[in-house]
């Protein structure tokens, strides 16, 4: 088996085939940091960081790069908004992103460049594209020459007579081509600035992944990844400033997400039509989120619905259970065996088959361009065996164990992790036990009375044939 992914480039599928054997140089677009990121941001940095946890997992040395975009007009624009320096907001909401990232169980990138941490080396990048006769200075601006790259439009599959209509050139600037594209930007009263041979500036947007993927990765690398709106401009000017200055092919693999609509309608903050992470993360559980964010392959569409993120909870819900129902079992075997820690002998030859069955089913569905809609539906699978397991009655803890494990592996690959378990406060212990007395005296009136307070509370009680199982609600 091997993993095959789709390329934009090439627009199909195709069997991961790496520059250097077992390694992954993968680099993912990260956020221009004006402000918090939104739930369309959130899709997209967990899609690329689940694919980098399940190439890891697949046994791939990962090193994935994901820059900040640390200077750019709507960052100079909010920073003169509220009166504060441009890196001082910057540094503020890289902050936050990490806050918010952590929260989502993001894994940190290998490394996270910064633009202005970059500067130097930028500018020596421009020099040698002028040298090469790919770029030209025009009143301090530098450009590159789209004309001079004879693939340019190769990834978003356009001519350049259709790019070139859809530019215009703006009254300040003086390209040679509508097409043509900044890489260094004179300076503008009041910004920050940098001195270079042109005069002192800032980098233009496109040029600054160029040249982190040429520092951390180097010149060609395995997998670029980014929403489908960077395909163009931004992914195209990449790749000819990139290819313009190595001769190499950038890079091997095109990844790119699906949008995520909101009620059936594209997100838009001139509509009001979005909603910052931020703000659902203080409503809804973060696992709740995450579990929603992958439901549908990557690159598909999804649409935000309160209705849908309802369905993924009863979803998530329906695997913890499972869990809880195995460490129910696993508990009260324990007690009756008077075990702390068991033996793992192998589990029953059932058992082995179940779980190699469970995982080669997620492994089968990932392998197949990350679709993690198909690996929760395997998972899911795993969930009724389970189920059905424990309802014949005889179970012994080592097969409930391997069933255990199986799901927390499975789960933790694409980044979610157990539920966290509350101890059971004192008061709650005692209410149990009481309910418990209430029902051997056939005090039904009395048991369901003490079942229901507790549900008030959030307590959910399940009565089974080894006792009374209790849980706390989402």
């Amino acid at each position: 088996m091997a993993v095959v992914l789709y390329n934009s480039m090439t627009g199909q599928k195709e069997k991961l085939e790496t520059i250097e054997p077992g390694k992954v140089r993968f680099y993912a677009c990260g956020p221009t940091v004006y402000n918090l990121f939104h739930l369309g941001n959130a899709r997209m940095f967990i899609s690329f960081d689940m694919i980098r946890r399940y190439l890891t997992y697949r046994g791939y040395e990962v090193r994935y790069v994901q820059n900040f975009t640390d200077v750019d007009d709507r960052i100079i624009q909010r920073a003169n908004e509220q009166g504060i320096p441009p890196r001082q907001l910057a540094q503020e909401n890289i902050d936050e992103y990490f806050r918010d990232a952590g929260a989502l169980f993001i894994e940190p990138a290998t490394v996270h460049p910064r633009v202005t941490e970059c500067i130097p080396e930028i500018i020596t990048y421009i020099q040698d594209l002028i040298g090469k006769n790919h770029a030209y200075e025009r009143g301090g601006n530098v450009y590159f020459d789209t004309s001079s790259f004879a693939d340019y439009g190769k990834l978003s599959h356009q001519s350049p007579e259709d790019m070139r209509s859809g530019f215009r050139i703006d009254v300040q600037e003086e390209k040679d081509d509508p097409s043509d594209f900044a890489l260094w930007k004179a300076a503008k009263p009041g910004e920050e600035f940098w001195p270079s041979p042109w005069g002192n500036g800032r980098p233009g947007w496109h040029i600054e992944c160029s040249v982190m993927n040429a520092l951390y990765l180097g010149e060609q690398i395995d997998i670029h990844a980014g929403g489908r709106d960077l395909i163009f401009p931004h992914h195209e000017n990449e790749i000819a400033q990139s290819e313009a200055h190595s001769g190499e092919t950038f890079a091997r693999y095109w990844l790119h997400n699906g949008t995520l609509n909101i009620n059936g309608e594209k997100m838009s903050k001139s509509t009001g039509n979005f909603i910052m992470t931020r703000d659902l993360l203080k409503q809804k559980d973060a696992r709740t989120i995450r579990f929603f964010l992958l439901s549908a392959h990557y690159r598909h569409p999804l649409n935000f619905t309160e209705e849908a993120l309802s369905h993924a909870e009863q979803g998530l819900q329906r695997i913890d259970r499972a869990i809880q129902s195995l460490d129910h079992r696993i508990e009260a075997l324990r007690q009756v065996e008077d075990v702390v820690e068991v033996k793992r002998d192998a589990p029953t030859e059932q058992v082995q088959r179940d779980v190699a069955l469970i995982r080669a089913e997620f492994v089968a569905a990932m392998d197949d361009d990350f679709n993690t809609a198909d690996g929760i539906s395997a998972i899911f699978e795993g969930v009724r065996r389970v189920n059905s397991h424990l309802s014949e009655g005889q179970v012994n803890i080592t097969d409930l164990l391997a069933y255990r494990d199986v799901f927390v592996e499975l789960l933790g690959v694409i980044g979610l992790p157990e539920k966290e378990t509350r101890p059971l406060e004192a008061e709650i212990a005692e209410l149990i036990t009481a309910r418990n007395e209430a029902r051997k005296r056939r005090d039904f009136g009395r048991a369901d009375e003490i079942r229901d307070g507790l549900k008030a509370r959030g307590v959910i009680l399940e009565d089974t044939a080894q006792g009374t199982r209790w849980s706390y609600g989402q």
